[in-house]
């Protein structure tokens, strides 16, 4: 089995974080992650305090394993689900969009541990001056938000740049991204898209088939060009039109950041293959069926190892 600092720090079997996806990461599929042996994760995304309450509830109802709260740090509400998480106690914190200083004293005195991502050495610097337990180094080919460094050169220059554990996420989807991740530096991974397919994932039909569709190019980024809301999702009309808009001369970066306000709900609530932003990472490619959350993550974490045992083979 893989013995893994992470798994110690937040009493997980597994190396494995779900990524902390918005109309997407809920209750159920965070509890099925954490029974499973990895750390499921909800996402607070802009809701309110009550959505994000009646979700720690949920999974609750069915986990009695460690779960955690993704809060994108630019949400209006971030001050009421800040003191929620506190309140409740949630095992794990993941954060996005901003550097927690604020409410890391709330956090630690409730015995939090705070895990930041983070998409340069910068970052990750930053995270861990503000006292940051660990982080997770994600590079452009994850789904949704995206700095400018891939995976593979961003992994180990944050693991030589901080002595906190980190985390590797971005076009990670099995045994060999998580391999890989390990010998870049890494102590565990996180996944998002893989686990769109998983079976207690709520999100429409529609999306996870888009998923199943998909090849090693299905995927195209949008907001590069004012910056500060780059995106990578599937391809299809809404990506086609937001690029076209994005890159006409009249653009603005206010006209640019209007156009994708409610997409992702029309993606993952209504199933709108034509209007809805489809986040997705570039492995959409690798993922060929649906599956149990469970059953993914001991798949993912048993192709690791093997790997692992067998790597000696390359050395003469």
């Amino acid at each position: 089995m893989i013995d893994s600092p992470i798994c110690s720090m937040l009493g997980i079997q597994y190396p494995i974080f779900q990524g902390g996806m918005a109309w997407i990461a809920d209750g159920k599929l965070a509890a099925a992650v954490s029974n499973g042996g990895g750390l499921g994760i909800i996402s607070a995304m802009n809701a309110g305090g009550d959505y994000l309450r009646e979700q720690i509830k949920i999974a609750r109802g069915l986990t009695d394993k460690p779960f955690g709260v993704n809060i994108m740090l630019m949400s209006p509400h971030v001050e009421e689900v800040a003191q929620i998480v506190a309140e409740e106690k949630i095992a794990v914190v993941t954060t996005g969009a901003g550097i927690p200083t604020k409410y890391m004293p709330l956090w630690k005195a409730a015995g939090i541990k705070v895990v930041p991502v983070v998409a340069s050495v910068a970052g990750a610097k930053m995270m861990a001056r503000a006292g940051a337990d660990a982080v997770i180094a994600e590079g452009g080919e994850s789904g949704g938000h995206i700095g400018d460094m891939a995976t593979m050169p961003l992994v180990p220059q944050v693991c030589d740049a901080v002595s906190i554990p980190v985390l590797a996420a971005g076009g990670i989807g099995d045994g060999r991204g998580m391999a890989a991740a390990f010998l870049l530096g890494a102590v565990g991974v996180q996944m998002g898209t893989r686990f769109l397919l998983a079976e207690e994932c709520g999100v429409h039909q529609n999306y996870k088939d888009m998923v199943l569709k998909a090849t090693d190019i299905s995927t195209t980024v949008t907001g590069r060009r004012f910056g500060g809301n780059t995106c990578r999702g599937l391809k299809n009309q809404f990506a086609r039109d937001f690029l076209k808009k994005e890159f006409a001369p009249e653009a603005t970066a206010e006209s640019v950041a209007e156009l994708g306000v409610g997409a992702l709900r029309k993606a993952a609530v209504e199933g709108d293959t034509k209007e809805g932003c489809f986040l997705a990472g570039q492995i959409s490619g690798m993922v060929k069926k649906e599956q149990p959350a469970a059953e993914i993550v001991k798949e993912v974490a048993e192709e690791a190892e093997a790997l692992l045992k067998g790597a000696a083979k390359w050395v003469k």
